[in-house]
């Protein structure tokens, strides 16, 4: 276990050891939580990019998600059980 200090502004330092054991960098995102115990636990956030798609982009994905006729077929007979 590692000794921190609390600086004035409520910030603490991560020290370098753990940071590089974490492949942690300056301004990565963590997830702080307080654990039933009173503890205080940090973790990386995964931050993923969101895409927003258009009205035009949707259709298409709909298009390309439709189901031939054969694959209606084999689906319908997957289903029946034969």
């Amino acid at each position: 276990m590692t000794l921190v200090v609390l600086g004035e502004k409520g910030q603490v330092t991560i020290p370098r050891a753990v940071r590089r054991k974490m492949h942690l960098n300056g301004g990565d995102p963590l997830l702080l939580d307080l654990a039933p115990d009173g503890s205080i636990v940090l973790k990386p956030a995964g931050v993923y990019p969101v895409e927003i798609y258009t009205e035009e982009r949707l259709k298409e994905f709909e298009r390309e998600d439709r189901l031939s006729a054969l694959e209606r077929r084999r689906l319908a007979k997957v289903l029946r059980g034969k």
